[in-house]
């Protein structure tokens, strides 16, 4: 029998597929584009784990089609799956819970797979993966800690580790865990992701800026979600610092056009340019070009995240799309009464067609029912983290501004102004607002 580069036996048709495979599951944890090169492998060799994970590469496009296009690989992965061992078993059987639909049995089962099989890293990261899009950081944190044990030697486990913490709000741990996985390991993408939203967190704008810009080196052979997410945090320190046409070239040339086609470059887009333009700076036809790519997910209905960001990145584009992906949204929340798509999508989705088309009373509306500051940790059940859904935050507070509630935008405002006093563009914002409240003359005491 063999195993794999952590130490996990497998069971192969022969040792030709061993080096894919290990491409897989080397590449999956360290965010390398390698991950996929099991997608040729599985052409021609038909071990069950190797099937298994071409089946998950296939569905992370998050698409509606993704299933689809998985289910013959985990099929056949199943066929075999009598010979190989309990391991190889109980992830091939996460995986064919998520083909199904079933993401708490998938969960569950990853949950097991970190207790009894601490050092196969590639079904934690995708247990993390679970978790994360339904917002369950103690989840997160506690499956990784099963594993610290057994598998404390890889650097990467250490940045899993790092983002669990950091979900938690545990931010001296989380930065700890960052800075271990990168002594260890100093191109560890996830690991300075992590760090770079504890930094974010603090308010340390320039040190963030200047961490990422000396860490991006690294930032060689990854996958597009990992290299144009990790500039696209970088853009968001430079945006804070108001370095407008830093963040412009860091959207054309490295947050946009990786892989144009692909769910998270696409949101990191969309993320970007709305941010860009509550900050008051002019994005050009940049939309324009977002929206031909947007406009191909409309019936998708993968994860709420994705669709809130893409209706809105088509409503701004002023696409006609932007009214059926909402239309969608609507029955896919008449599906889900109790859960997060009805509850916190929908309006929020309204919310956010709202401002885009200029509504800013609708916005308010529709995005404090969704979203209302006293309990906006529900927002944590779209999935995402902290730094991603404060978009949906800043649009409300716009909204609330430009439509004259402005006493309860100054309320929300100041606290964040106090919590980033780096910030140029939250001082500028609140220089603004106060102006309007006629309170000009003592900004200097609440600066």
């Amino acid at each position: 029998m063999w195993t794999d580069s952590l130490g996990n036996p497998l069971t192969l048709q022969g040792a030709a597929s061993l080096p894919a495979l290990n491409d897989f599951v080397e590449g999956f944890i360290a965010s390398e584009a390698r991950a996929a090169d099991i997608l040729a492998a599985a052409q021609h060799d038909g071990s069950p784990m190797v099937q298994g994970y071409a089946a998950a590469v296939h569905m992370f496009a998050e698409s509606a089609d993704a299933p689809g296009n998985a289910r013959p690989f985990i099929e056949r992965a199943l066929a075999g799956a009598d010979r190989c061992t309990q391991r190889e078993q109980r992830f091939l059987q996460a995986v064919k819970a998520w083909v199904d639909g079933d993401i708490g049995k998938a969960i569950v089962l990853h949950e097991e797979q970190a207790r009894e099989h601490p050092r196969d890293l590639a079904s934690i990261k995708l247990g993390h993966y679970h978790l994360f899009n339904r917002g369950d950081s103690p989840g997160m944190l506690r499956m990784a800690l099963a594993a610290l044990s057994a598998a404390g030697d890889v650097a990467y486990l250490h940045g899993m580790l790092a983002f669990a913490w950091e979900q938690c709000h545990a931010l001296q741990e989380a930065e700890a865990a960052a800075r271990k996985a990168i002594a260890m390991c100093r191109k560890e993408p996830w690991a300075h992701h992590a760090l770079a939203h504890v930094m974010l967190t603090q308010g340390r704008l320039s040190e963030g800026h200047a961490f990422l810009q000396e860490v991006s080196s690294t930032w060689t052979d990854l996958n597009s979600f990992m290299v144009t997410h990790n500039w696209w945090h970088q853009a968001l320190f430079a945006l804070e610092l108001d370095r407008h046409d830093e963040v412009l070239a860091l959207y054309d040339q490295q947050v946009w056009g990786v892989a144009k086609a692909y769910s998270q470059d696409q949101i990191n887009a969309v993320s970007l340019l709305a941010r860009l333009e509550l900050a008051g700076v002019d994005v050009g036809e940049r939309w324009v070009d977002l929206g031909q790519y947007l406009a191909e997910r409309t019936g998708d209905q993968v994860l709420p995240f994705l669709d809130m960001q893409y209706l809105y990145g088509l409503a701004r584009s002023g696409r006609p799309e932007a009214q059926a992906l909402l239309h969608n949204i609507e029955a896919r929340a008449r599906e889900d009464v109790e859960g997060a798509w009805n509850q916190v999508c929908l309006p929020a989705s309204r919310g956010l067609l709202a401002h885009a088309e200029g509504d800013m009373a609708a916005a308010v509306k529709e995005l404090g029912s969704a979203l209302p500051y006293a309990v906006r940790p529900q927002l944590q059940r779209l999935g995402g983290s902290h730094a991603q859904r404060d978009l949906f935050a800043q649009v409300h507070l716009d909204a609330m501004v430009r439509s004259g509630h402005l006493g309860g935008a100054q309320n929300i405002l100041q606290q964040q102004v106090r919590a980033q006093p780096e910030s140029r563009r939250l001082r500028r914002q609140a220089a603004a607002l106060y102006a309007s409240l006629g309170l000009s003359s003592v900004t200097t005491s609440f600066f």
